[in-house]
């Protein structure tokens, strides 16, 4: 068996080199990480439902004109994608107070915001990756004024886009994560999302009841993660009832 070549890991997946130039195979492992790393558990089948449920939404939003990295999935736990550079921030979108704006700011977790606030984290991890602004951004040459443009008119039609979904299927989008990167094809450049949507980079709560359908469930030491993020993966009608997510641990290498 062919070994693939391993191009980065992060905390969530591992990158490999795809089968044609451009192009890495995304490894969704079953890794669950908060505050940087520093609590770390395995939970048997996250990958395999992370993998899924961002499949099922960047392919929504693909066909809605969203530019993405994504081209398809090979298999239970991996995809194919389309290498990018990076841009080092985190994008995130907030509809409603929780986790750090409301500790940050003093607000009650649960207020709906009177605007969605987009927030940009610059991606460091010995830093904890710290707020930025975007004249931070622009003055360290993280992104370019017209990138920055581009970035936030995308993930403002991109929430808007999520809201509605889960909100068709019972679940209030709270807020998000998301990360972009330069594609670069021929002469042109264009920003595309990359990376992950997923419970994991998601506040997700139950319309009805508030009960938390997100990585919270981990990092508050609330039980019963892999189970929530399985009630996302049935809602969105992604995962049959008796589909089996706990199996291959290992890297799953791609089929030519």
């Amino acid at each position: 068996m062919n070994r693939r070549r391993r191009v980065y890991e992060g905390k969530a997946k591992i990158l490999y080199e795809g089968p044609e130039p451009g192009t890495l195979v995304q490894h969704f492992k079953d890794d669950a990480t908060a505050f940087n790393k520093r609590k770390h558990e395995v939970v048997d089948g996250k990958g395999v439902l992370n993998n899924r449920i961002s499949e099922y939404i960047f392919t929504q939003l693909g066909e809605i004109g969203i530019p993405t990295h994504f081209l398809r999935r090979l298999n239970m736990r991996e995809q194919l994608i389309r290498e990018v550079e990076i841009i080092p921030l985190e994008v995130v979108v907030r509809n409603i107070a929780a986790g750090s704006i409301a500790k940050r700011l003093g607000i009650e977790e649960g207020t709906p915001l009177s605007r969605s606030i987009v927030e940009f984290y610059y991606k460091k991890d010995e830093l904890d990756d710290p707020l930025v602004s975007e004249e931070h951004i622009t003055a360290f040459g993280w992104a370019a004024p017209p990138e920055l443009d581009d970035i936030m008119s995308l993930s403002i039609r991109i929430n808007d886009f999520l809201c509605g979904l889960f909100l068709g299927v019972g679940i209030r989008l709270v807020d998000f994560k998301i990360e972009f990167g330069r594609l670069y094809e021929n002469d042109m450049m264009r920003i595309v999302l990359a990376d992950e949507i997923s419970p994991d980079s998601c506040r997700l709560w139950d319309r009805e009841t508030d009960e938390k359908m997100d990585k919270d469930r981990f990092r508050r030491d609330m039980g019963g993660m892999l189970e929530a993020y399985h009630e996302v993966a049935r809602r969105l009608g992604v995962l049959t009832e008796n589909e089996n997510v706990s199996q291959g641990t290992g890297p799953v290498l791609v089929k030519d």
